[in-house]
């Protein structure tokens, strides 16, 4: 690549873009790590978009009807905190682009949502940030047609990379734009043909335009380091009504005298001495993180284009009636409604009256039928399990091209690019997406939940099918390890409900949550009304309660959760019968109660009685509660999984596992 050239023709250009550059190579070289490479190809792409196209404030970096910006190459990370940056977003000032990859700086390795404004989600995982922008493209479109364009009218702009486009959930997301048709998705691709391996024809022959051509995204080509084209290519873009791919023929770490177009640019800094002669290419005589006052000036004027768009936009939603604009708030700032509460308690009330047998996903699907109405905000979904995850209710919609009002997608078997993209809407704003698939397939979803949790979403997983109970489709699909990883994730909630009461408390502290996903485990196979007596207090927020209490005195705790509490209370049965007095734990939730006060804890679970634990999955955490909170190792037992289950009915998977009342009663006895 000839950069004289390009210094020549455009000037002002050509000084915005540098300024970039060598602020990512000054911050990766003083970390003594990073990725410098990539912000310095796709500073001449990044200007462009940022002066000529991207709505946004950089006073006002939360403006709800703001552009979103996605750096999915998280590894180019300075690429992102470079122009936050130079366009004077707050907090990310000269200090924090020296602390990069340093404790405590808002800059970390890769962008992390919460850091700093304008740092739009979590990325780094490569593929990730590309699919959540198919969540927030999908949510600008679902709001706008409630709320109307004068409020609601932005686009997502994605920077993506080679990697993320190799990533499977690559092809998960694309495949749901392009049926989406979400026209106002524009992803800007890197395309430099280099991984931290080396060239990518070493691994992958794809040709990614024609992929996503055939996923029905329009494509366009263009010189990522000529201004003129890349403009052409974003104008042509705009002009779809289709999702736009934009593939930007790039050099990655342009201007390197020895590592320009090479993975020497890529994952590691530059050092000192190759950092000197790309400075004197690029004609920088500037001291490290010294950025002139001129072009200082200028992107400062660029952070600030967007003002009077925002302030019009503003004075609009303050002349808008209180109801409507309150409600507009209160969806965007992810405020629950003030009639779920009430909702919630007329469920429980029901069920404790009408006392149903029924599996916890159709006891989640009456839930629903009553919160649906009362909380537009929800969008639902499930990856091709519609009819077994329970997770449509009849006022919602199809989401479509046809029908932006719709509330339930059918994101095809995609589990993975369902969370992302979920991940995504909650970011955005103004949507509460829930989707649907079985337990074990929380595996196809991993990548993205964790993020759910790190960045601290609340996306609700409505995970169905929890155990050996769903029977004859055998140990493919019978989760035994998932609560474990589940419970393990930190900032996750993780429900397992016994009932229907126990699954409309779990709903109800789902769809308050700001800060961390909920998992909701659910059964396929019909369970007892155990909850008999109704409570307008929430048990489950408490994530253990005594449900049963010993009758004389109190020799034995079992504890449980879901389907297994039946089997307990049936055990507590009988060995109330043969005079031991038994108390029945019920443990919908772990966190819930490790985050409870220590006298409830010491309430519930006391010392002195033997325990015993049973749950129709592996062991792994359960000590705690057994032998911890007071308990003793030699006084405690867990009846449950050893290893994986087997295709059969669920009652003879039961029994063949010994996961029974009468195991649980000889447990305990053998104990005393």
């Amino acid at each position: 690549m000839d950069i004289s050239a390009l210094r020549a023709r455009h000037p002002d250009h050509w000084a915005r873009a540098c300024a970039i550059r060598v602020l990512a190579m000054d911050a990766v070289e003083a970390a003594k790590s990073g990725h410098p490479g990539m912000p310095m190809g796709m500073d001449d792409v990044a200007p462009v978009l940022f002066t000529q196209y991207l709505r946004f404030d950089s006073q006002a970096p939360d403006w709800h009807d703001r552009d979103r910006f996605v750096l999915s190459a998280g590894h180019g990370s300075m690429l992102l905190y470079a122009l936050l940056h130079l366009t004077g977003t707050p907090g990310m000032g000269i200090d924090q682009i020296r602390a990069f990859r340093q404790l405590g700086a808002a800059t970390a390795g890769h962008p992390e949502y919460g850091h700093a404004p304008g740092i739009e989600t979590t990325t780094g995982p490569l593929g990730q940030g590309l699919a959540n922008a198919v969540g927030f493209a999908m949510a600008e479109e679902s709001l706008r047609a409630t709320f109307g364009p004068r409020l609601v009218d932005h686009r997502t702009w994605v920077i993506a990379g080679d990697g993320c486009l190799m990533e499977g959930i690559s092809q998960e997301a694309i495949g749901l734009a392009g049926r989406q048709k979400l026209g106002r998705l524009i992803v800007l691709w890197d395309d430099n043909d280099i991984s931290i391996d080396g060239a990518i024809s070493l691994s992958d022959i794809t040709d990614q335009r024609a992929r996503f051509a055939a996923s029905g995204w329009h494509v366009v080509a263009c010189d990522g380091h000529d201004p003129e084209d890349i403009a052409r290519a974003i104008d042509e873009a705009l002009a779809s009504p289709l999702p736009s791919l934009v593939a930007c023929r790039t050099t990655i770490g342009l201007g390197a005298p020895t590592k320009a177009g090479s993975a020497k640019a890529h994952g590691s800094p530059l050092g000192a001495e190759e950092i000197a002669a790309t400075r004197a290419a690029y004609g920088w005589e500037h001291p490290p993180f010294v950025i002139p006052d001129d072009i200082g000036t200028a992107w400062l004027a660029a952070g600030r284009r967007g003002a009077p768009a925002r302030a019009e936009w503003q004075r609009h939603l303050e002349a808008l009636p209180e109801s409507r604009r309150s409600e507009f708030l209160r969806r965007m700032t992810g405020e629950a409604p003030r009639r779920l509460a009430a909702v919630i308690s007329r469920v429980k009330r029901a069920a404790s009256a009408d006392l149903p047998r029924r599996a916890t996903r159709a006891a989640s699907e009456e839930v629903l039928r009553a919160v649906n109405p009362v909380m537009p905000e929800t969008m639902g979904g499930s990856a091709d399990l519609t009819g077994s995850n329970n997770t449509l209710t009849p006022d919602l919609g199809i989401f479509s091209p046809e029908n932006r009002k719709g509330r339930y997608v059918h994101y095809g078997i995609r589990e993975h690019g369902m969370a992302a993209a979920m991940n995504g809407m909650v970011l955005h704003g103004g949507i509460r997406p829930y989707g649907g698939t079985f337990l074990c397939f929380t595996d196809y979803a991993r990548g993205a939940m964790r993020l759910s949790a790190l960045m601290g979403v609340p996306t609700v997983y409505v995970m169905t099918h929890d155990s050996i109970g769903l029977g004859e489709d055998g140990p493919t699909h019978q989760p035994v390890e998932h609560l474990a990883i589940c419970r393990a994730t930190p900032n996750t909630l993780t429900f397992r409900p016994c009932d229907t009461v126990e699954t409309a408390e779990a709903w109800e502290i789902a769809l308050t949550q700001t800060g961390r996903p909920s998992v909701l485990a659910l059964s396929r196979q019909a369970l007892p009304t155990l909850r008999t007596r109704h409570s307008a207090r929430n048990l489950t927020a408490n994530g253990a309660y005594v449900l049963a209490e010993a009758e004389g005195r109190r020799r034995v705790i079992l504890m449980a959760t879901g389907s297994e509490v039946e089997i307990a209370m049936a055990a507590r049965d009988m060995l109330q019968a043969n005079g031991i007095g038994t108390r029945v734990v019920s443990m919908p939730s772990w966190e819930l109660f490790a985050e409870a006060d220590e006298s409830w804890r010491r309430k519930v679970l006391p010392s002195g009685p033997v325990r015993v634990a049973v749950e129709a999955a592996g062991r792994m955490g359960w000590d705690r509660w057994l032998s911890g909170e007071r308990g003793s190792e030699r006084k405690s037992a867990f009846v449950g999984m050893e290893g994986f289950g087997g295709s059969a009915p669920a009652p003879e998977l039961y029994a063949h596992f010994g996961i029974t009342a009468e195991a649980v009663a000889t447990r305990a006895e053998a104990l005393l």
